[in-house]
């Protein structure tokens, strides 16, 4: 019997993902353990492995597309004796995967409105029918709120051809469209009113008319996308206008988001909207550090040897700090607090394309010239894509160094579901008083980002303590 190959969700987090390239055609014989593909997640390029055997009857989803959805399908597998006749036209699976997911919506949603007392069904009947206020929200829905599993029914459409803006912001009647869209529509005798926007809020624009046919019929206008407020389920959080707005076509370059950077868009919204953060900072001399670090370098051997950064020994003293105030290794979930058992230090490591944070695991357990080589091995493979799930998931604590860059101070947005980020600024000569005497010392200045959920003031400054007792003698990390 013919099967869907769908596809895999490679990582916990992942929601959709790039299908970079086959590895297999049409006709071509599997079986289980055979490479199949290559995905592109957020993060890295996995290779995705056959679970049964049989024949690719049909690939479904091209090379090089771009935010296919997790489970949906992308190819099919054909079964002993059976041929290519036995495949379903693509639009009829996708039709057929489409009524099972509303199937199980409506299911939900009725389990979930026979479980509401029928005063409660009533009343947020009611307040979906008032008629709301100018630029008013119709309920906590529209922002992706709790009220949305609420409102009884759908809410009504926009008329045909009618501006996506609020009222008082344009004609009802008014299609909106770029200058050069217009244009290009005068040309082919194309109806805008008949054209589906893909643009901000429902906007016309070129790739929209070219793909246009004359004489379409009108179609409705189109639903703006969830911002990453929306997306994280943020109540009374008004979404910011669209940048598109406020400048001209021509005089900006547009580059589409890739899986990257919707994924740091989205967590670091949440992170910053959901999780209350505050702020310690401390400064630190680092003059012995850096004889130690010298003189350790110096003594490298030439074969398979090591070179330490400063940021060998920030990593090592963080998780040295966390066993000695370990309310700082720590997760908040809605039920309990998770209490990690290990040092695992994760490090922001920069790309080209965004940002990543591989981990160094149970880092209180291994000395500095491994943490150094793992390091650099981890921000190479980050580099070119290589990383594993479980190299940059999880984790308890993280830091971020921008001394390189001469960056004085910084704080950092903590890294879900993490509890704490150390933000490390450079080290820099700065006068100091000592036993009453004006000295140049080397100063570098930590900001320590605290989810109060999990940690109080007077824990985070125990933790910041400790880890400025251990980078100002680094000779007690040997202890």
């Amino acid at each position: 019997m013919a099967t869907n190959i769908l596809m895999p969700a490679l990582s916990p987090t992942m929601e959709e993902g790039k299908l970079a390239k086959w590895l297999v055609k049409e006709g071509d014989t599997v079986k289980s353990g055979d490479i199949l593909a290559e995905i592109e997640t957020d993060k890295a390029t996995m290779e995705f492995e056959a679970v049964d055997e049989g024949k690719i009857g049909k690939i479904l989803v091209p090379d090089g597309t771009e935010g296919v959805k997790v489970n949906e399908p992308i190819a099919v597998l054909l079964g002993e004796g059976e041929d290519a006749s036995a495949v379903p036209p693509p639009s009829d699976i996708h039709s057929a995967m489409a009524s099972i997911k509303d199937a199980v919506s409506k299911e939900a949603g009725e389990a979930k409105t026979t479980s509401k007392p029928e005063a409660l069904r009533v009343e947020a009947k009611a307040q979906n029918n008032r008629s709301p206020l100018v630029g008013e929200p119709k309920s906590r829905s529209d922002f992706g709120g709790r009220d949305a599993a609420q409102a009884p029914g759908p809410r009504p459409e926009a008329p045909k051809g009618a501006s996506t803006l609020p009222q008082g912001e344009g004609d009802k009647d008014r299609v909106f469209a770029s200058p050069l869209a217009r244009r290009i529509a005068a040309q082919k005798g194309v109806e805008l009113s008949a054209v589906q926007g893909s643009g901000p809020r429902g906007r016309i624009v070129k790739s929209d008319v070219e793909a246009a046919q004359p004489g379409a019929a009108k179609v409705p206008a189109a639903k703006p996308s969830a911002t990453p407020a929306q997306a994280a389920g943020i109540p009374g959080i008004t979404p910011l206008p669209d940048a598109k707005l406020f400048y001209k076509e021509g005089e900006y370059e547009e580059i589409p988001h890739d899986s990257m950077r919707k994924t740091i868009a989205k967590r670091l919204t949440s992170a910053k909207t959901l999780i209350p953060h505050f702020y310690l900072t401390i400064d630190c001399n680092i003059d012995e550090l850096m004889t130690t670090r010298a003189k350790l370098n110096a003594q490298s051997p030439k074969e398979n040897g090591y070179k330490l950064s400063v940021n060998d020994f920030v990593v090592k003293a963080c998780a040295l700090s966390l066993l000695r105030v370990p309310e700082v290794n720590a997760s908040w979930t809605e039920t309990s607090m998770l209490r990690h058992k290990h040092a695992d230090v994760g490090v922001a490591v920069a790309l080209d394309f965004g940002l990543i944070t591989p981990i160094v695991f149970r880092a209180e357990e291994k000395g500095l010239a491994v943490i150094s080589n793992e390091i650099k091995s981890l921000a190479e493979r980050a580099k070119a894509k290589k990383l594993k799930p479980q190299e940059y998931e999880g984790g308890g604590f993280s830091v971020s160094n921008l001394g390189m860059f001469g960056i004085k101070d910084f704080t950092a947005v903590i890294n879900p579901p993490q509890a704490a980020i150390l933000a490390v600024g450079a080290g820099e000569q700065r006068a100091v008083v000592r036993d009453g005497i004006l000295k140049t010392a080397t100063i570098m200045t930590v900001t320590l980002s605290c989810d109060h959920r999990v940690i109080d003031g007077a824990t985070g400054a125990r933790f910041l303590q400790a880890f400025k007792g251990f980078i100002e003698e680094p000779s007690s990390m040997l202890l």
